[in-house]
Protein backbone atom coordinates (compact mmCIF):
# COMPACT_ATOMS: atom_id res chain seq x y z
CA UNK A 1 0.00 0.00 0.00
CA UNK A 2 2.51 2.83 0.70
CA UNK A 3 4.23 2.01 -2.58
CA UNK A 4 1.23 2.32 -4.24
CA UNK A 5 0.17 5.69 -2.69
CA UNK A 6 3.73 6.95 -3.91
CA UNK A 7 3.25 5.86 -7.41
CA UNK A 8 0.15 7.56 -7.39
CA UNK A 9 1.71 10.88 -5.63
CA UNK A 10 4.37 10.96 -8.42
CA UNK A 11 1.73 10.50 -11.06
CA UNK A 12 0.03 13.19 -9.22
CA UNK A 13 2.66 15.68 -9.41
CA UNK A 14 3.85 14.58 -12.92
CA UNK A 15 0.74 15.32 -14.05
CA UNK A 16 0.54 18.72 -12.76
CA UNK A 17 3.80 19.91 -13.46
CA UNK A 18 2.51 19.58 -16.90
CA UNK A 19 -0.75 21.40 -16.72
CA UNK A 20 1.76 24.40 -15.11
CA UNK A 21 4.18 23.86 -18.15
CA UNK A 22 0.91 24.38 -20.56
CA UNK A 23 -0.27 26.82 -18.80
CA UNK A 24 3.01 29.21 -18.40
CA UNK A 25 3.75 28.54 -22.03
CA UNK A 26 5.36 31.84 -23.18
CA UNK A 27 4.11 31.46 -27.32
CA UNK A 28 0.82 31.50 -25.99
CA UNK A 29 1.45 34.29 -23.24
CA UNK A 30 3.69 36.34 -26.06
CA UNK A 31 0.91 36.17 -28.33
CA UNK A 32 -1.59 37.58 -25.84
CA UNK A 33 0.25 39.94 -24.75
CA UNK A 34 0.65 41.07 -28.31
CA UNK A 35 -3.11 40.75 -28.77
CA UNK A 36 -3.77 43.32 -25.68
CA UNK A 37 -1.48 45.90 -27.23
CA UNK A 38 -3.34 45.75 -30.60
CA UNK A 39 -6.07 46.56 -28.61
CA UNK A 40 -4.62 48.99 -26.91
CA UNK A 41 -3.57 50.47 -30.31
CA UNK A 42 -7.00 50.63 -31.63
CA UNK A 43 -9.01 52.37 -28.85
CA UNK A 44 -5.90 55.07 -28.79
CA UNK A 45 -6.86 55.25 -32.67
CA UNK A 46 -10.40 56.02 -31.12
CA UNK A 47 -9.76 58.41 -28.48
CA UNK A 48 -7.54 60.30 -31.91
CA UNK A 49 -10.97 59.69 -33.72
CA UNK A 50 -13.48 60.94 -31.20
CA UNK A 51 -11.02 64.76 -30.80
CA UNK A 52 -11.48 64.77 -34.31
CA UNK A 53 -15.13 64.93 -34.68
CA UNK A 54 -15.65 66.88 -31.28
CA UNK A 55 -13.49 69.53 -33.05
CA UNK A 56 -15.11 69.89 -36.67
CA UNK A 57 -18.86 70.13 -34.53
CA UNK A 58 -17.43 72.81 -32.93
CA UNK A 59 -15.93 74.36 -36.18
CA UNK A 60 -19.03 73.74 -37.68
CA UNK A 61 -20.71 75.66 -34.46
CA UNK A 62 -17.83 78.44 -34.74
CA UNK A 63 -19.40 79.16 -38.35
CA UNK A 64 -22.84 79.00 -37.67
CA UNK A 65 -22.45 81.74 -34.81
CA UNK A 66 -20.51 84.07 -37.08
CA UNK A 67 -23.03 84.31 -39.47
CA UNK A 68 -25.58 85.26 -36.98
CA UNK A 69 -23.26 88.20 -36.20
CA UNK A 70 -22.83 89.46 -39.60
CA UNK A 71 -26.91 89.40 -39.50
CA UNK A 72 -27.30 91.32 -36.35
CA UNK A 73 -24.92 93.64 -37.23
CA UNK A 74 -27.14 94.23 -40.70
CA UNK A 75 -30.41 94.40 -38.52
CA UNK A 76 -28.83 97.22 -35.99
CA UNK A 77 -28.50 98.66 -39.04
CA UNK A 78 -31.63 98.61 -40.14
CA UNK A 79 -33.24 99.45 -37.26
CA UNK A 80 -31.05 102.65 -36.25
CA UNK A 81 -31.96 103.77 -40.09
CA UNK A 82 -35.20 103.28 -39.12
CA UNK A 83 -35.19 105.10 -35.85
CA UNK A 84 -36.00 102.12 -33.90
CA UNK A 85 -32.92 102.79 -31.46
CA UNK A 86 -34.79 99.99 -28.86
CA UNK A 87 -34.56 97.51 -31.62
CA UNK A 88 -30.72 98.39 -32.66
CA UNK A 89 -29.51 97.79 -29.01
CA UNK A 90 -31.28 94.38 -28.67
CA UNK A 91 -29.78 93.36 -31.74
CA UNK A 92 -26.30 93.97 -30.47
CA UNK A 93 -26.77 92.82 -26.96
CA UNK A 94 -27.42 89.92 -28.51
CA UNK A 95 -24.51 90.36 -31.17
CA UNK A 96 -22.04 90.41 -28.13
CA UNK A 97 -23.11 87.74 -26.19
CA UNK A 98 -22.74 85.58 -29.93
CA UNK A 99 -18.96 87.14 -29.86
CA UNK A 100 -18.40 85.71 -26.38
CA UNK A 101 -19.53 82.09 -27.24
CA UNK A 102 -17.41 82.39 -30.04
CA UNK A 103 -14.41 83.22 -28.17
CA UNK A 104 -15.12 80.47 -25.81
CA UNK A 105 -15.34 77.88 -28.74
CA UNK A 106 -12.05 78.89 -29.92
CA UNK A 107 -10.67 78.27 -26.65
CA UNK A 108 -12.00 74.90 -26.56
CA UNK A 109 -10.73 74.15 -30.29
CA UNK A 110 -7.62 75.40 -29.48
CA UNK A 111 -7.46 72.63 -26.56
CA UNK A 112 -8.63 70.12 -28.84
CA UNK A 113 -6.22 70.37 -31.21
CA UNK A 114 -3.46 69.92 -28.44
CA UNK A 115 -4.92 66.70 -27.31
CA UNK A 116 -5.22 65.51 -30.82
CA UNK A 117 -1.53 65.88 -31.95
CA UNK A 118 -0.37 64.62 -28.30
CA UNK A 119 -2.63 61.53 -29.23
CA UNK A 120 -1.34 61.05 -32.56
CA UNK A 121 2.72 61.21 -31.46
CA UNK A 122 1.34 58.72 -28.80
CA UNK A 123 -0.12 56.43 -31.30
CA UNK A 124 2.68 56.72 -33.16
CA UNK A 125 5.34 55.76 -30.35
CA UNK A 126 2.79 52.99 -29.58
CA UNK A 127 3.00 51.71 -32.36
CA UNK A 128 6.74 51.95 -33.12
CA UNK A 129 7.11 49.79 -30.20
CA UNK A 130 4.53 47.18 -30.75
CA UNK A 131 5.87 46.64 -33.89
CA UNK A 132 9.52 45.87 -32.02
CA UNK A 133 7.91 43.85 -29.70
CA UNK A 134 6.37 41.74 -32.61
CA UNK A 135 9.75 40.96 -33.88
CA UNK A 136 11.00 40.25 -30.03
CA UNK A 137 8.52 38.12 -29.79
CA UNK A 138 9.13 35.92 -33.03
CA UNK A 139 12.76 35.62 -31.64
CA UNK A 140 11.74 34.81 -28.12
CA UNK A 141 9.12 32.07 -29.87
CA UNK A 142 12.05 30.93 -31.89
CA UNK A 143 14.44 30.29 -28.92
CA UNK A 144 11.79 28.77 -27.19
CA UNK A 145 11.08 26.31 -29.73
CA UNK A 146 14.74 25.84 -29.98
CA UNK A 147 15.03 24.88 -26.27
CA UNK A 148 12.13 22.64 -25.85
CA UNK A 149 13.36 20.31 -28.65
CA UNK A 150 16.73 20.26 -27.49
CA UNK A 151 16.27 20.09 -23.77
CA UNK A 152 18.95 22.76 -23.21
CA UNK A 153 18.24 24.02 -19.85
CA UNK A 154 20.70 27.35 -20.34
CA UNK A 155 18.89 28.06 -23.20
CA UNK A 156 15.47 27.88 -21.25
CA UNK A 157 16.34 29.98 -18.68
CA UNK A 158 17.42 32.55 -21.27
CA UNK A 159 13.89 32.14 -22.47
CA UNK A 160 12.54 32.87 -19.36
CA UNK A 161 14.51 35.25 -18.90
CA UNK A 162 13.19 37.46 -22.15
CA UNK A 163 9.80 36.65 -21.23
CA UNK A 164 10.26 38.31 -17.89
CA UNK A 165 11.64 41.46 -20.07
CA UNK A 166 8.48 41.19 -22.79
CA UNK A 167 6.34 40.60 -20.19
CA UNK A 168 7.31 44.08 -18.09
CA UNK A 169 7.40 45.94 -21.35
CA UNK A 170 3.91 44.53 -22.20
CA UNK A 171 2.51 45.94 -18.88
CA UNK A 172 4.54 49.39 -19.53
CA UNK A 173 2.61 49.66 -22.84
CA UNK A 174 -0.67 48.52 -21.25
CA UNK A 175 -0.36 51.02 -18.39
CA UNK A 176 0.14 53.56 -20.99
CA UNK A 177 -2.66 52.67 -23.44
CA UNK A 178 -4.87 53.04 -19.84
CA UNK A 179 -3.70 55.99 -19.51
CA UNK A 180 -4.54 57.47 -22.90
CA UNK A 181 -7.98 55.47 -22.59
CA UNK A 182 -8.59 58.01 -19.26
CA UNK A 183 -7.32 60.69 -21.17
CA UNK A 184 -9.85 60.36 -23.77
CA UNK A 185 -12.86 59.36 -21.59
CA UNK A 186 -11.91 62.65 -19.12
CA UNK A 187 -9.89 65.01 -20.87
CA UNK A 188 -13.19 67.30 -21.19
CA UNK A 189 -14.48 66.19 -25.01
CA UNK A 190 -17.66 65.50 -23.82
CA UNK A 191 -17.98 68.16 -21.34
CA UNK A 192 -17.32 71.30 -23.71
CA UNK A 193 -19.51 73.86 -21.41
CA UNK A 194 -17.23 77.00 -19.48
CA UNK A 195 -16.57 76.85 -15.81
CA UNK A 196 -17.29 80.66 -15.31
CA UNK A 197 -17.86 81.85 -11.69
CA UNK A 198 -20.54 84.09 -11.15
CA UNK A 199 -17.97 86.95 -10.81
CA UNK A 200 -16.62 86.06 -14.26
CA UNK A 201 -20.06 86.12 -15.42
CA UNK A 202 -20.99 89.40 -13.99
CA UNK A 203 -17.96 91.01 -15.25
CA UNK A 204 -18.75 90.31 -19.18
CA UNK A 205 -22.31 90.93 -18.96
CA UNK A 206 -20.83 94.58 -17.93
CA UNK A 207 -17.72 94.45 -20.75
CA UNK A 208 -20.90 93.08 -23.27
CA UNK A 209 -22.98 96.42 -22.19
CA UNK A 210 -20.33 98.71 -22.70
CA UNK A 211 -19.76 97.39 -25.94
CA UNK A 212 -23.76 97.55 -27.38
CA UNK A 213 -23.57 101.39 -26.17
CA UNK A 214 -20.64 102.28 -27.62
CA UNK A 215 -21.54 100.21 -31.23
CA UNK A 216 -24.81 101.60 -31.06
CA UNK A 217 -23.26 105.37 -30.85
CA UNK A 218 -21.25 104.19 -33.48
CA UNK A 219 -23.74 103.26 -36.02
CA UNK A 220 -25.61 106.66 -34.84
CA UNK A 221 -23.22 108.41 -36.18
CA UNK A 222 -22.45 106.52 -39.29
CA UNK A 223 -26.80 105.96 -40.64
CA UNK A 224 -28.13 108.60 -38.11
CA UNK A 225 -31.44 108.15 -36.19
CA UNK A 226 -34.87 107.80 -38.27
CA UNK A 227 -36.20 110.67 -36.18
CA UNK A 228 -33.01 112.56 -37.79
CA UNK A 229 -34.29 112.08 -41.46
CA UNK A 230 -37.77 112.98 -40.25
CA UNK A 231 -36.72 116.39 -39.58
CA UNK A 232 -35.27 117.26 -42.50
CA UNK A 233 -37.46 116.32 -44.77
CA UNK A 234 -40.35 118.93 -42.82
CA UNK A 235 -38.10 121.40 -42.43
CA UNK A 236 -39.01 124.10 -45.97
CA UNK A 237 -36.11 124.48 -47.37
CA UNK A 238 -34.78 127.95 -48.51
CA UNK A 239 -36.13 128.46 -51.79
CA UNK A 240 -39.68 127.96 -50.31
CA UNK A 241 -39.58 130.30 -47.45
CA UNK A 242 -37.92 132.86 -49.78
CA UNK A 243 -40.94 135.32 -51.36
CA UNK A 244 -40.50 136.03 -54.44
CA UNK A 245 -40.46 139.31 -56.42
CA UNK A 246 -42.70 141.05 -58.13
Amino acid sequence: MPGLMSRAATIIKAKFSALLNRAENPQETLDYSYERQLESLQNVKRGVADVVTAKKRLQLQTQQLEQNVVKLDTQARQAVAAGREDLARQALERKSGIQQQLQQLDTQVQQLEQQQEKLVGNEQQLQAKIEQFRSQKEVIKAQYSAAEATGIGRQMEDTGLAIERAKDKTEQMQARASALDELVQTGGLDDLTSDQTQLDRELAQMSSQQQVDQELAKLKAEVGSGSDQAKELSQPSSQESTPSGG
